[in-house]
């Protein structure tokens, strides 16, 4: 879809100082960041409010505002499960992880990575379980990364006529350019903005269609006549050529695999590092409820939108993921539209700058200086990790630039092998002091492997073939490996983590 000529000039005014915005920012943080922890985890000075904003903003990526409402927009109500496994996993990840992660991981010798804490708290001398998870952290997030510059070239390139190439070059030079001036300060604090934007615009566009429409019940009167299916929450309408039909039951296994995508929440290294650089487990409890309340709106808004465009639209869409865009250009004025689009490539941003710094950090962290200069000087490793930056981008740049065709296939697929291979894994060494390193290697591995193999299995089971998403197998065989090897494999952590934050060097102290 391409703008309109009276609606260029204003939305490419809006988006120029959007990318002008993200560079201030990288410049303004740049004397902030002189440590190694300053560049990887902000020195962990992030209030509630960042952290919060930071890590809801990190977690949605484009597609709150072009999977879940295109998904509603040809299916109905019965695709927002997967919206209410997602804000039940949000609620879940604050209350369980968050304030045991940030307190172990830097009694865990200031660990600024998931890879280092895992070392740490299985005290693995032998280097295998910190280099097989930073393996799997880079090489997946090095993916993931160029499935957001895919995203932000198609929506820039589409929009202004420039195409893909030119669009993937301005949305990655800029996202590169604050990364590698303010680290991980530049990235949360320009999410605070870019997650306002984020809720504001999923609030803002439905309300402006409501308004236009007359409110919920002409909506609703709206949808029952294209399909009464479509405000069925067991059922997923269908959706073919612009016409809407009576479609099927969604059924328990479709319904759980929806729900099932709030699992991978637990083992998502880039959200996880939102936990580790909030400044202090008191700012816990603020953030949660901020970071709740924001993915409440945020999905529900999003939701509705695809609902809105099913009645308001004046043709059917062809692609339904490009609903919110759709709406955006015909329901407001130019310059709203900017600001809506704005931040649907906010969403797009930042989730691709968070996995970038994660990838960078942990090939900074976990292989530079973990295996070739473990006296490296903070100096030294900030620049190291500016380069590393670079590396990942230019490689999921290629990437990118070889093909757009499944960026959302990627996603799904990267969330659920992180999901599985370090969700488990992640909870049992927080909660359950006994477990051992065979137990941690053991729960990586099966988690990993049951997502990869899973659409080879599940058709060779026959008649008992389950259909179900690769995240329940997924978690479900590494948290089987994770209690089996941990509970007969190999010794306990002598000492592991805890007691008091206010320690300049925590001591090591049994837990429970």
């Amino acid at each position: 879809m391409r703008l309109q000529l009276t609606q260029m000039v204003p939305v490419m005014l809006v988006f120029g100082t959007f990318f002008l915005a993200m560079i201030v920012f990288g410049i303004a943080v740049y004397e902030e960041t002189q440590t190694f922890t300053d560049f990887t985890l902000g020195g962990r000075r992030l209030n509630a409010f960042i952290a919060a904003l930071s890590a809801e903003a990190s977690d949605m990526s484009g597609w709150l505002f072009l999977g879940l409402p295109g998904a509603v927009y040809a299916a109905g109500i019965g695709a927002t499960w997967i919206a209410i496994g997602l804000a039940i996993g949000t609620y879940l990840n604050w209350r369980l992880v968050a304030p045991r992660l940030r307190t172990y991981t830097q009694l865990a010798n200031n660990s600024v990575t998931l890879s280092a804490y895992l070392e740490e708290r299985f005290e693995d001398d032998s280097r295998v379980l910190r280099t097989v998870s930073a393996a799997v952290t880079v090489v997946f997030f090095t993916v993931y990364v160029a499935s957001g510059f895919i995203a932000g070239g198609l929506l820039v390139g589409q929009l202004f006529g420039t195409g893909f190439g030119f669009g993937l070059t301005v949305f990655a030079v800029v996202m590169v350019t604050y990364s590698v001036l303010g680290g991980f300060r530049a990235v949360s604090t320009s999410h605070s903005v870019q997650g306002t934007l984020m809720v504001l615009a999923a609030f803002a566009l439905p309300l402006i269609g409501l308004w236009q429409l007359g409110g919920f019940g002409p909506l609703f009167h709206a949808l029952a006549a294209k399909s009464p299916s479509l405000l069925d929450m067991g059922t997923k309408a269908s959706f073919d050529h612009g016409q809407w039909g009576a479609g099927k039951p969604l059924g328990a296994i479709a319904v759980i695999s929806l729900l099932a995508w709030g699992l991978g929440y637990f083992g998502q290294p880039h959200i996880l590092a939102r936990f580790m650089g909030i400044s202090s487990t008191a700012d816990i409890p603020a953030a949660r409820r901020i970071g709740v309340s924001w993915v409440f709106v945020a999905l529900a808004g999003a939701s509705l939108a695809g609902l809105i465009g099913i009645a308001e639209l004046h043709q059917p869409l062809k692609k339904p993921e490009l609903v919110f865009i759709a709406l955006s250009a015909q329901l407001s004025n130019p310059w709203v539209t900017g600001l809506l689009l704005v931040a649907v490539l906010a969403a797009i941003k930042s989730t691709a700058d968070s996995q970038l710094l994660v990838s960078a950090t942990s090939l900074s962290e976990d292989f530079f200086r973990a295996f070739l200069k473990r006296r490296a000087p903070d100096t030294a490793l900030v620049w190291v990790a500016r380069g590393t930056v670079i590396v990942v981008a230019l490689v999921a740049y290629v990437i990118a630039l070889s093909g757009g065709d499944t960026v959302q296939d990627i996603v799904a697929y990267a969330w659920a092998g992180f999901g599985s291979s370090f969700g488990p894994v992640l909870l049992l060494s927080l909660y359950w002091p006994r477990m051992t390193k065979a137990g941690a290697l053991a729960g990586i591995m099966a988690g990993a492997l049951t997502v990869a193999l899973w659409k080879y299995i599940d058709p060779l089971l026959g008649p008992l073939q389950t259909g179900l998403y690769a995240m329940v197998p997924g978690v479900l065989a590494a948290t089987a490996a994770a209690l089996l090897f941990g509970a007969f494999v190999g010794r306990p952590p002598r000492r592991v983590w805890s007691g008091s934050m206010e320690k300049k060097e925590p001591s090591r102290v049994p837990i429970g």
